[in-house]
C-alpha cells in the first residue's frame, strides 16, 4: 500500500487542469470515441516511466546523470543539458500557471471565493509543503490527494450511467472522428509528461525493482481510469466548454452535489499537480548538475529549492493577472508535445547502452518493440505542436488535424532510421 502511495506522485503530476481540460474536451466533443487514446496513453505512461527508474536501478545513475553520461562530448553534452534543462523549467513553469489557477478555479467553483485569494492560499501551502516536507512525505500526501480526485471524478462518471456498450467500443476500437487528430494528440501529451520520467528516475533510489513496478503500475493504472472518468465526465457538456459549463451540466442532471463533485476533483488535480511540478523541476536540475558525490543540490539546500521556488512564483504571479486558465494549460501542452520526443529518444538510447545498463540489463527486443512504437508516437506529437507553433508565429492556416497527423507520421518514419542505427551500433558494443 505504501508503495502505492508513493509512486501516486506520478499520478497527481500528470493529472491535473491540463487532463481535466483535455479529457473533458474529448468527451464533450467527440462523446466516448476517443477512449482508445487514453489507454493507449496510460500505456505508454507506464513504459516510459518504468524504463526511467529502471536506469537508477540498474545502473545507479538517475536519468539525468545518465544522460550527461551518455552525451558526455563537450560541445553536444552542454547543448543537451541546456535543451532539457531550459525546456524542463520553462515548460514547469508554463505548467505552473495552469495549475494554480485550474486549482483556483475549482476551489472558486465550489466555495464562491476570490480566485486571488485562493491563488495566493495555495502558492502558500504548496511553498510550505515542499519547504518542510521530504519527498517521501509528499508523496504520500499526494497520494491522498489523487485518492480524493479520483473518487471525485469517477464516481461522478459512473452516476451519469454511461453505456457500457459505447465505453467498450471507444476504449478498444480506434478511430479517428473528422477534426481529432490535435486532441489526440492532446490527450497523448497531457498523459505523458516528459518531467515525470526525471521525477520518477529521481525517487526511484533505493527501491527495489519488483517493488517499483507492482506500486507504479498500480497507481499510473489508476490515473488512467481517472482521466477516462474524466472523459466520461465531459460528455455531459453541451456547448461551449469551460470549467464552469461542466459543473452546470452535472448539476443539471445528476443535482448540485455532483457540481461540487467535480470542483472538489478539479482543486485536488490543480493543486496537486502545482506541488508537482516545482519538485519535478528541482529534481531534475539536481539530476543533470550535481556531480556524483558531492551533493550539493539536496533537498534542504539553496539550490533545489530556489528552483522549485522560481517556478511556484511564476505560477503564483502570472496567476494574479487574472490569466484565463484554459490557454495557459493550451500553451504548456504545447510546450510538452516539443520536448517529450527529446526525452523519450534520450530515455530509448540509454535503455538500450550496455556500458550504461550492463549487458544483461538492456531491453530485450519485445521491450524494444513496445518502446519504439511509444517513442514513435511522441515524435509525432513533437513535430505536429512544431507545426502548429511554426504556423501561429507566421499567422498560417492550420492544416486540418488528421492531415497533421499523417504528415508528422511521415516525418517520424524517416527519424526514426538514424535513431534505429544508433541503437543497433550500440547493443554491438
Amino acid at each position: 500500500m505504501l508503495q502505492i502511495l508513493f509512486w501516486s506522485v506520478i499520478t497527481a503530476a500528470f493529472i491535473g487542469p491540463g487532463t481535466v481540460t483535455t479529457a473533458a474536451s474529448a468527451g464533450s466533443n467527440f462523446g466516448f470515441s476517443l477512449l482508445w487514446t487514453l489507454l493507449f496513453s496510460t500505456f505508454a505512461c507506464l513504459v516510459l516511466q518504468e524504463a526511467s527508474a529502471r536506469i537508477t536501478i540498474v545502473s545507479g545513475r538517475n536519468l539525468g546523470q545518465a544522460i550527461r553520461k551518455r552525451f558526455s562530448r563537450a560541445t553536444v553534452g552542454i547543448l543537451v543539458l541546456l535543451l532539457v534543462l531550459g525546456a524542463i523549467i520553462l515548460g514547469n513553469a508554463a505548467y505552473e500557471v495552469g495549475n494554480i489557477l485550474g486549482s483556483a478555479a475549482g476551489a472558486s467553483l465550489g466555495t464562491g471565493l476570490s480566485p486571488k485569494i485562493l491563488t495566493l492560499a495555495i502558492g502558500i501551502t504548496s511553498g510550505l509543503l515542499l519547504y518542510f516536507g521530504s519527498i517521501k512525505i509528499i508523496a504520500r500526501f499526494l497520494g491522498l490527494i489523487v485518492a480524493l480526485m479520483g473518487a471525485a471524478f469517477l464516481v461522478t462518471a459512473f452516476l451519469l450511467k454511461p453505456p457500457i456498450g459505447a465505453l467498450l467500443k471507444g476504449s478498444l476500437l480506434p478511430t479517428l472522428p473528422e477534426n481529432s487528430g490535435l486532441l489526440v494528440l492532446g490527450l497523448i501529451g497531457t498523459t505523458v509528461v516528459p518531467y515525470n520520467l526525471f521525477l520518477g528516475s529521481g525517487i526511484a533510489a533505493g527501491q527495489k525493482l519488483p517493488e517499483l513496478r507492482f506500486g507504479l503500475s498500480i497507481a499510473i493504472v489508476f490515473g488512467g481510469l481517472i482521466s477516462m472518468g474524466i472523459l466520461v465526465v465531459g460528455t455531459a457538456i453541451t456547448g461551449t466548454f469551460s470549467f464552469q459549463a461542466i459543473s452546470d451540466a452535472l448539476a443539471t442532471q445528476l443535482g448540485d452535489w455532483s457540481g461540487l463533485f467535480f470542483s472538489l476533483g478539479l482543486f485536488a488535480a490543480g493543486f496537486s499537480s502545482a506541488v508537482t511540478a516545482p519538485l519535478a523541476a528541482s529534481v531534475t536540475a539536481r539530476s543533470l548538475f550535481d556531480s556524483e558525490g558531492e551533493n550539493r543540490w539536496h533537498e534542504k539546500s539553496w539550490r533545489y529549492r530556489g528552483v522549485w521556488l522560481g517556478v511556484l512564483l511564476s505560477g503564483v504571479f502570472f496567476g494574479l493577472l487574472n490569466i484565463r486558465p484554459i490557454p495557459a494549460i493550451i500553451l504548456a501542452q504545447a510546450l510538452n508535445g516539443i520536448l517529450l520526443p527529446f526525452v523519450a529518444v534520450f530515455l530509448f538510447l540509454i535503455v538500450n547502452d550496455p556500458v550504461l545498463m550492463g549487458q544483461n540489463r538492456i531491453n530485450h527486443i519485445s521491450s524494444n518493440i513496445g518502446m519504439g512504437l511509444v517513442v514513435a508516437v511522441t515524435i509525432v506529437l513533437g513535430v505536429s505542436n512544431i507545426a502548429r507553433a511554426i504556423a501561429s508565429a507566421l499567422k498560417l492556416p492550420l492544416l486540418d488535424g488528421n492531415i497533421l497527423l499523417i504528415i508528422s507520421g511521415f516525418v517520424t518514419v524517416i527519424l526514426a532510421i538514424p535513431i534505429i542505427c544508433s541503437v543497433l551500433r550500440s547493443r554491438r558494443y
